[in-house]
């Protein structure tokens, strides 16, 4: 059963060293959190993850890493001056800021009760820095809200050096820094954070076909991380809800601690983005409505080999949190269970490519030297073999080593002890983190062994 509570993850996280609050030593800072040695092996894992999927198992996607400082005009054209903001409001009793889209009463203070509040005012999310040893008006820029926009100015560049053509993908993984009135609900929702985003362009005419394709197929990337139907909805987006660069939305909703909320969204952006930073928009015919710009230099458009002309594709759009999408396998994977002896243990089901601990190695005794050399030598062999980080546990007590790596959702524990040393063939034990079966292999087999797992469990 997954958590049930956000104050479980909490805890297991900072206990066993996946995510610890930012600046804590100072106070914390609100909305800002820091990956610790097992938070970010899960997170370079789900990284890992989805980069495979969208970029080496697709023969239509191409991956890129752009700049997190850009040119201003890039926000000025995007509609992120005008647009990226939040309604907030303040009250003058108890000194609280709040987004007035989430209040019960925009009249009435959720935290005191007082109606000595703002009116909703517009609060630009964007984090504003300067560039270059002048501060004045001129040398301001952001910190990008997105990682989408460096895909789009960079489309011309991905054509020219890699001749693609219609239906292809850019995929990125970057940070974005939004500057949140009320970050909340633990590392859902932060002012810092990494996405995962794909820009799938496509002829004007087949945008509806792809939308729909890429919802269904996000939904079941998050199924193979070891999310579960009932956990997951879609929410169409309509009306005022949607963005102004969509034509259409759905979220993916999953069912977190704190209830359904979106974990990934899949937009129908049309050609408003290619459209907003090309030059001559005029020459396109595009659908979309944007802002005459009169900086861009380059035409972000493709030439249709069909009918022998230009036009600027229609953009498809997954984008994903990976901070949300690791707290949602995390809220997942979290079971506790009552054992035949009485006795209960916590255990994280990751699926074992996920698990940021891929096997443990654990010699019985810490002090018996031959013990630990074979220990030793057998996890230098598994590391060679590419899986991911294998542990060598050498606290002397296997019972509770097998309780923490439980905890932290290592798949396969190794015990070395007296008989790998004594016996013929130098057997170890193999535990399984779920069946918590123990079965014995031969020090020469285990890699042959692990490797299996791996490939049949994924």
């Amino acid at each position: 059963m997954p958590a049930k509570t956000m104050d479980e993850l909490v805890s297991l996280c900072k206990r066993r060293g996946f995510i610890f609050q930012g600046s804590e030593i100072y106070g914390g800072m609100q909305g800002a959190y820091d990956y610790g040695p097992l938070g970010i092996e899960l997170k370079n894992n789900l990284k890992a993850a989805w980069w495979r999927s969208m970029v080496y198992e697709r023969d239509d996607v191409e991956g890129l890493d752009a700049a997190i400082i850009q040119n201003k005009h890039v926000y000025k054209y995007s509609g992120h001056e005008d647009t990226f903001t939040d309604p907030m409001v303040d009250c003058h009793e108890c000194k609280s800021r709040m987004r007035a889209d989430h209040m019960k009463d925009i009249k009435v203070c959720d935290n005191c009760g007082s109606t000595n509040v703002t009116p909703p005012r517009d609060f630009n999310l964007m984090f504003k820095t300067n560039v270059g040893p002048m501060v004045n008006e001129e040398s301001y820029t952001y910190l990008r809200p997105e990682t989408a926009q460096g895909i789009f100015t960079n489309f011309k560049n991905v054509v020219d050096s890699t001749s693609r053509t219609l239906p292809f993908g850019i995929a990125q993984i970057g940070k974005s820094f939004r500057n949140e009135i009320t970050p909340r609900n633990f590392i859902f929702r932060v002012r810092e954070f990494e996405q995962m985003e794909l820009e799938f362009f496509c002829k004007p005419g087949e945008d509806e076909k792809w939308h729909e394709f890429w919802v269904n197929a996000r939904k079941q990337w998050w199924l193979d991380q070891g999310l579960t139907e009932e956990n997951i909805q879609f929410e169409y987006v309509t009306g005022d809800d949607l963005a102004h660069y969509s034509k259409s939305t759905v979220d993916i909703l999953y069912k977190f601690p704190h209830g359904f909320e979106e974990l990934e969204g899949v937009a129908n952006r049309t050609d408003y983005d290619l459209g907003s930073h090309t030059k001559a928009q005029e020459e396109f015919g595009l659908s979309a409505k944007v802002k005459k710009n009169e900086h861009s230099t380059s035409k972000l458009a493709i030439r249709d080999l069909d009918e022998n002309k230009w036009e600027v594709p229609f953009c498809i759009e997954p984008s994903a949190g990976l901070d949300r999408g690791l707290l949602a396998v995390m809220t997942e994977a979290y079971t506790e269970e009552e054992l035949p002896n009485g006795t209960s243990r916590t255990v994280l089901k990751f699926k074992p490519h996920l698990a940021p601990i891929k096997v443990a190695i654990m010699p019985l005794k810490k002090n018996k030297p031959e013990i630990v050399a074979l220990a030793k030598e057998l996890k230098n062999k598994l590391q060679k073999l590419g899986l991911g980080r294998i542990l060598y546990e050498n606290t002397g007590n296997v019972g509770k080593g097998y309780r923490r790596h439980d905890e932290v959702g290592t798949p396969i524990c190794v015990t070395v002890d007296f008989d790998s040393i004594e016996k013929e063939g130098a057997p170890v034990t193999v535990r399984d983190r779920d069946t918590m079966e123990q079965i014995v292999v031969n020090a020469a087999d285990l890699p042959a062994y692990v490797i299996n797992y791996f490939i049949n469990q994924n």
